[in-house]
């Protein structure tokens, strides 16, 4: 019998038939983890929790590892110049915090303090406090915390006074309620002289985990549905969006802004102990736009930008109108003939979704289209160009520019700019964007491995089915940019940063919070990482006309652990199929041997086992032509 080698072309396809795809590849079909190097299939790396802890009333740093408040969004690394420490500012869906060292110090703006007396009323054996404040102006699911709290009926003055704050549960028009850690050991008022401070919220749009369909009434077309009833969700067309944030770095210092927000101010130099402001509070502050959709600072020529904003004397957004500040001065928005602020609107779209620094410009989508925004200097300041049209990004995450290059996923495509915008052929395209849940567009994002030439896309998939009515990203597509290929997974993440400085890795946040250092190990923070790629169906001749037996497969593979193979073979490409195995590949096996009988074979490779690390090469194939009995 010969020894044939097997070679299969790298990348998943699955948008054809997996005959289609044997009878142009051979390709994989199919998979989970798995990503390709040198045009080899290779399991993905693993990857560690890095421990992060909360603040203790005083505020210092406590031995017990936490989590950040909150669904993480996005995040941005970067080394203060005065002090040289790393700072990572990560905003989630309802708090702005910063890590420094390994301590998690909230940096949430404040939008109100108020002066309370015995405010807190506990109830025995509960641990719902009520709060007294007759001018509160506080929504459900906004946030709040003190300091000066006296301990009350069991509940200890650290508990009050705990530095994240507590989360509205319920409000009225003089009072709302918290939940402690603390059970009360009787009922009554008390609490002493307590200073509140309220934290923006929903009022200025920072709180929303998921997008909501507007379904009251007046939502949607005259006529739809029956009158005095709500909508229903995909029929209004109308989104009140979930929330987002920019974080931009300008010297050593944090912008933040708050999608459909106002910009925020946070400086090194004021310690991790203060909050971020209202960039609008600082001395010499003019026309700062009231709403953003999103900010950006140019670069070289320093000009902070806003995409999405108020005109000029207004606070009535208009979501295609660009502005900008003065050059090397984001306080000054008024246009002047001694400045370089002004303001740009644009044509093809609805609304301005992400703005993100190229080479020597600033590539903005809107919903319809991309633009590209140079500096040119005064009197102009900007200049701006069409660079393509039905061919937006779907959510102000989905962006990302790798060398000056960028890549975004579109509604239905993936796009790159590199000159010219060209859709990217994807040979998963159909099956990633048909297992996507629209409603939850915004909440994908992009990402970057440098090492690895690949441009990753999480979303969330039908797969995901939790019943909060809040589902994250729990599934990915990547493209390999060097390798032209395109691979599949399933992983949990909400944002995520490349290797940068001294952090070697990647790393990235779940949706609970938690911090993880991937490219690191083998494994998913201690449990196993399952991973699985199966190949097309491989003839033994051209026209399918044979059959064909294999009794041998002889793998070319680097290994630590196991790896589990498994034969399939079929008669006819829709006809039931047979198994061999699972057959168990280790380091130093040289063959397996079986009996394995049709027109087709397929290969199967997978590992569920800690530890497990490979990378599987060209195999060769035992086999030769056989008869129909």
């Amino acid at each position: 019998m010969p020894l044939n080698i097997v070679k299969v072309n790298p990348g998943v396809v699955k948008d054809i038939t997996q005959y289609s795809a044997g009878k142009n590849g051979p390709f994989w079909v199919d998979g989970n983890n798995v990503r390709f190097r040198n045009g080899f299939p290779t399991k993905i790396g693993g990857w560690t929790n890095e421990a992060i802890f909360s603040l203790d009333a005083s505020g210092a740093v406590t031995s017990t590892a936490s989590s950040l408040t909150g669904v993480p969004r996005k995040m941005n690394f970067w080394r203060g110049i005065t002090d040289g420490e790393d700072y990572l500012a990560v905003g989630t869906h309802n708090h702005l915090q910063i890590i420094k060292g390994n301590g998690i110090y909230d940096i949430t703006p404040l939008i109100t303090t108020a002066s309370l007396t015995n405010p807190f009323t506990t109830s025995s054996g509960s641990t719902t406090v009520t709060v007294a404040d007759t001018s509160h102006g506080q929504l459900n699911g906004d946030w709040v915390q003190f300091s000066g709290a006296s301990a009350l009926n069991g509940v200890a003055a650290d508990t009050f006074n705990q530095k994240i704050g507590f989360q509205i549960t319920y409000v009225n028009a003089n009072s709302y309620t918290i939940v402690v850690s603390d059970t009360a050991s009787g009922s009554g008022s008390g609490g002493g002289s307590v200073t509140a401070n309220y934290l923006i919220g929903l009022e200025e749009e920072l709180g929303t985990q998921t997008a909501a369909p507007a379904l009251g009434w007046g939502s949607g077309g005259w006529g739809e549905s029956t009158w005095g009833t709500p909508r229903t969700i995909g029929t209004t067309g109308v989104v009140l969006e979930q929330t987002n944030w920019s974080l931009n770095i300008w010297g050593e210092n944090l912008i933040a802004t708050v999608r459909n927000g106002q910009i925020y101010y946070w400086q090194v130099s004021d310690e991790v102990t203060t909050r971020a402001a209202l960039l609008s509070a600082e001395s010499g502050a003019s026309d700062i736009p009231t709403k953003n959709r999103v900010t950006i600072v140019s670069f070289p020529d320093r000009h902070l930008v806003s995409g999405g904003c108020p005109p000029v004397g207004s606070t009535t957004i208009d979501p295609m109108l660009i502005r900008w500040s003065d050059q090397e001065n984001f306080l000054d928005w008024t246009p002047k003939l001694e400045n370089t602020s002004g303001d740009q609107r644009l044509e093809i779209g609805t609304k301005i979704v992400a703005m993100i620094p190229t080479r020597d410009e600033i590539f903005i989508s809107t919903d319809e289209a991309v633009y590209g925004m140079s500096f040119i200097g005064p009197p102009l300041t900007f200049s701006f160009r069409l660079v393509g049209a039905n061919c937006g990004t779907v959510g102000i995450n989905t962006m990302i520019n790798v060398d000056g290059d960028v890549y975004w996923m579109g509604k239905t495509d993936f796009f790159l700019y590199n000159g010219s915008v060209q859709e990217i052929p994807c040979p998963v395209q159909f099956y990633v964007f048909g297992r996507m849940q629209k409603d939850y567009f915004d909440k994908n994002f992009s990402a970057h491995n440098k090492e690895f030439n690949e441009v990753t896309w999480f979303y969330v998939s039908d797969d995901n089915t939790a019943t909060d009515g809040n589902p994250e990203p729990d599934s990915y597509v990547s493209y390999n940019y060097r390798d032209n290929c395109w691979s599949i997974g399933t992983i949990s993440r909400n944002c995520w940063f490349d290797s940068f400085g001294f952090r070697k890795v990647p790393f990235a946040f779940s949706s609970s919070g938690l911090l993880y250092n991937h490219e690191s190990g083998t494994d998913d923070a201690g449990s196993a990482i399952s991973a699985h790629i199966t190949s097309s169906p491989i003839e033994i001749d051209s026209a399918g006309n044979n059959l064909m037996l294999v009794d041998k497969i002889i793998p070319d593979i680097t290994m630590t652990g196991s790896l589990s193979c498994t034969v399939l073979s079929k008669k006819y490409p829709n006809d039931s199929t047979i198994t061999k195995g699972p057959f168990t590949i280790q380091s130093d096996t040289a063959k397996i041997s079986m009996r394995s009988r049709g027109r087709q074979v397929s290969l199967k490779l997978e590992s569920t086992s800690l530890g497990d690390s490979w990378s599987f090469g060209d195999f060769r194939m035992n086999s030769r032509q056989d008869g129909l009995r």
